[in-house]
């Protein structure tokens, strides 16, 4: 695709150059700065002065003068004009003949003495660009002779010249150019690169040199770009080696230049520009009789026969924004990329990512999300750029103003879509996707306030699901922007996470109790009444926590009171006092209830105010079940079981008190006979669970739970005395009369074969009447036999134990006092290391000496009790 890169502008014109002369014609051309030599066929050099003008415009033209024509006196075409600054010389081939020419006078440097400055017998020579040698004041040439195959190096002084090396070609050599110590050769039928120091060389490719006019051009340090067959354009380096693709001009190419970053290429009727970065063709300009093409110091200068021109390339930046507005935009980044080596790091850096940016925009334009998100990305655009083309997203706050000039042509995003709305649906969810991946990057440094503002707005308006997760995370969201864009969007709980982030919870909850209320419509959050409640527990201000707790228990007292039940204990929750929750919750029975719950079956709190409380709570839901006509069985099982797990459980109500309440409640029986149990009045206890409630299971349970922290003594006594119950005939006449049945004695007999070990065996036979069959106290009296001569067993094993100690313990002291035991003074302590002020010792076992106290002392600390007490004392 076609791109202006450059434009032919005149230099010398043919009038200027011949005048009247129709027969003068260009052979050859040299530009050394602003000096312009030029020979002819008629063995003429011209000089001029070339001026660059500018014009209002910017266009710039050439403005040439002519100082000096000088005719050499050879009679044929000038060849070859290279020019030597430094020595203020102009190395001409005419003739066959190389000799220097002054760059001012144009007269023939004259012999110096010992050393000539001809040199005969020349086809070409080339100028070393990149010399070995470092003498400033010496030129490097290389130079084919037209009578051997070979190739030879001279240095080029001020008035002489110096062979230094000739170097043997395998045929006859056409065409050259020198870098360092390599020789880029055409030969006759291929191409090669010589190092004329070691003598190395590598062929290229092959190459017809009768049917074309080859081209070996040096383009930089070490690199060549030659002429190949099939109409390529070839890069070969040093070694060898294409690094380059090749481009692909004509057949008929005559000569070739660079002007980085693009190859131009002169034929017989047109001038082809080929990018070196994608090797594709440019631009093509149209030159007839063109047949000199060259490049001096940059400026790339072509000749007719007539007359002379200079390519001027136009100024990268407008070649790239040209490229841009055609929408080319992997062109342009490509153009601009290569011509990094030619523009300074900084300013580069600046113009890559501006183009970046604009690239970025184009494919934006295009619905090019992927392509466009990543040369934003490359560079580094201001995210607000972006933002601004979406009408009302960035806050009014903002001091944002676009880029100048522009980097894109676009108003805003109703301009791009052109009112397709699913255009701008496409547009709003690029726009959430790149602010969402940018918005914890650098890229959102100094500007996060816009970016998270335009964020919520997007997310509200698309009704997207990351709004919360915003909102719940650290953000930079205006308020201001966002409270009627949130209003707008019935988005009332997001706006109270909004509140929230801003401390300003009162405001939240107002706003979410309106919603739970119906007042407000929002569905975005189900469950928003668990969550106030949630939200009032683990809130750090605790007058917002009076002050909507008493909404949240009057909704559903059951989850309200989670407000106190469940608040977490941290240092950034400040702790409710539970005093001051109970009075708050006094008119809220079923969460009070809750509460006291919470403090005595789960927090355990040992506090009887807090227990009897509960108690008579639950005493009072019993009382309250129990007078409903009809009773709910269900409901009135689960009240009482309540109540008395509490009872049972507990030691910290005021039992007096309760038993006062329920004193006269004939139903309550059982809770009453926990409370005389609890007041240590068993007998009433038993008395009521046998008499009145003849539930004997329940009796026996009674004496395991009053006796379960008790003594195996306290166990006795209380079971003896469930057995007296059981046997006492002294009762009125009505319960005498119940128990006739023989129901109190079975009872008694059941008790004595299921826990018989509890009771005192001697004790019970003298108890039970004597009209009672040992048959039923059968399975009582083998246990009490049993235990008994386990009991008896058990001593006389004791016994037995405690006599072979004693024993061993004297024959331990006759030891000992077989032998004497020595104490002095001098002698200490095996315990303490300290000497002895006394006779009084104790001899551990071995006969080691201690102290009385030292050894009354290890007893006590140590486990091995048995050797120490066994030891003797003695003196």
């Amino acid at each position: 695709m076609s791109v202006k890169a450059f434009e032919l502008v005149p230099a010398v014109e043919r009038d200027l150059l011949m005048g009247d002369k129709a027969r003068i014609n260009i052979e050859c051309i040299e530009c050394c700065g602003k000096h312009l030599y030029m020979g002819t066929n008629d063995c003429f050099i011209h000089h001029f002065l070339l001026d660059e003008v500018t014009s209002s415009k910017g266009k710039l033209t050439y403005s040439a003068q002519k100082l000096l024509h000088k005719y050499l006196g050879l009679k044929k075409p000038v060849a070859e004009l290279r020019a030597a600054s430094a020595l203020e010389r102009l190395i001409v081939l005419c003739d066959g003949i190389v000799f220097l020419v002054d760059m001012v006078t144009l007269e023939t440097v004259p012999s110096a003495a010992g050393g000539g400055a001809k040199i005969r017998g020349v086809t070409a020579f080339c100028v070393n660009e990149n010399p070995v040698n470092g003498d400033p004041f010496c030129v490097e040439m290389g130079v084919i002779s037209s009578k051997k195959r070979t190739v030879q190096i001279y240095m080029v002084y001020e008035d002489r010249v110096q062979l230094v090396k000739e170097v043997t070609t395998p045929e006859q050599p056409c065409a050259v150019s020198v870098d360092g110590y390599f020789l880029c050769l055409a030969l006759a039928t291929q191409y090669m690169i010589l190092n004329y120091n070691t003598g190395a060389s590598q062929d290229l490719f092959p190459y017809n040199s009768e049917d074309r006019r080859p081209i070996v051009k040096r383009i930089g340090r070490e690199e060549f770009l030659l002429a190949a067959p099939g109409g390529l354009g070839m890069f070969a380096n040093a070694e060898g080696v294409s690094q380059r693709a090749p481009v692909n001009w004509s057949e008929s190419v005559i000569g070739a230049a660079v002007s980085f970053p693009y190859v131009v290429a002169l034929d017989e009727s047109f001038i082809t520009i080929h990018s070196m970065l994608d090797q594709q063709l440019k631009q093509t300009l149209s030159f007839r009789d063109g047949h000199i093409l060259q490049d001096f110091e940059g400026k790339v200068i072509l000749a007719s026969t007539k007359a002379v021109y200079v390519l001027v390339p136009l100024p990268l930046e407008r070649q790239i924004q040209d490229l841009l507005a055609s929408h080319r935009v992997e062109e342009a980044l490509i153009l601009t990329e290569g011509a990094q080596q030619n523009i300074p790091k900084d300013k580069f850096q600046i113009l890559h990512k501006r183009i970046l940016q604009q690239a970025g925009f184009i494919q934006f334009g295009q619905l090019q999300f992927l392509e466009a998100k990543e040369h934003f990305r490359k560079g580094q655009l201001d995210v607000r750029e972006l933002i601004s083309l979406y009408p009302l997203l960035l806050p009014a706050s903002s001091s944002f103003t676009r880029c100048h000039p522009p980097l894109h042509e676009f108003a805003d995003l109703n301009h791009l879509a052109q009112g397709d709305q699913e255009k701008v649906l496409r547009f709003k969810k690029f726009l959430i996707s790149y602010l969402g991946e940018v918005r914890s990057t650098e890229v959102a440094n100094g500007c996060r306030e816009d970016v998270d503002t335009a964020l919520l707005k997007l997310y509200a308006e698309q009704d997207h699901d990351s709004l919360l997760d915003l909102l719940a995370s650290d953000n930079a969201c205006l308020l201001a922007d966002s409270v009627p864009w949130l209003e707008k969007y019935h988005k009332y709980f997001a706006l109270g996470l909004l509140y929230h982030y801003n401390s300003q919870d009162s405001a939240a909850l107002q706003l979410w109790i309106r919603v739970v209320d119906a007042d407000l419509q929002d569905s975005t959050r189900s469950g928003l009444y668990e969550y106030i409640v949630d939200f009032l527990c683990s809130c750090s201000n605790p007058d917002l926590v009076w002050k909507y707790a008493d909404w949240a228990l009057a909704k559903d007292p059951t989850i309200g009171v989670h407000i106190f039940t469940k608040r977490p204990v941290s240092k950034d929750v400040t702790e409710l006092n539970p005093e001051d929750a109970i009075t708050y919750l006094g008119k809220h029975s079923q969460a009070l209830l809750l509460f006291l719950e919470h403090l005595v079956l789960e927090r355990k709190i040992k506090k009887e105010k807090f227990h009897t409380h509960l108690a008579v709570l639950y005493l009072e839901r019993v009382l309250s079940l129990l007078s409903e006509a009809p009773a709910d069985e269900e409901r009135l099982t689960r009240a009482r079981e309540r109540l008395q797990a509490l009872l049972r459980e507990s030691n910290l109500y005021r039992a007096q008190f309760l038993l006062g309440k329920m004193e006269n409640c004939e139903q309550l029986l059982l809770e009453r006979a926990t409370l005389h149990g609890k007041l240590e009045e068993n007998d009433k206890a038993l008395h009521i669970l046998v008499h009145k409630l003849k539930d004997f299971s329940s009796a026996e349970a009674f004496c395991v739970w009053a006796s379960s922290c008790r003594d195996s003594a306290y166990q006795q006594q209380l079971f003896h005395l469930l057995l007296e119950v059981y046997l006492d005939r002294n009762l009125p006449g009505k319960s005498q009369a119940a128990a006739g049945g023989g129901e109190l004695e079975m009872a008694a007999v059941d008790l004595l074969n299921r826990h018989g070990e509890v009771f005192d065996a001697v004790r019970v036979l003298r108890m039970l009447p004597e009209g009672w069959s040992l048959q039923l106290l059968r399975p009582f009296l083998g246990r009490a036999v049993r235990a008994s001569m386990h009991a008896g067993r058990t001593a006389q094993i004791a016994v037995g134990l405690a006599q072979s100690e004693n024993l061993q313990l004297l024959h331990d002291r006759l030891k000992d006092r077989k032998k004497p035991i020595f104490v002095s003074e001098k002698k200490g302590c095996h315990l303490c290391h300290n000497t002895f002020s006394e006779p009084d010792v104790v001899c551990l076992p071995g006969g080691a000496p201690v102290h009385t106290h030292c050894v009354a002392q290890r007893v006590r600390d140590s486990p091995t009790k048995r050797q120490l007490t066994n030891s003797s004392n003695h003196t």
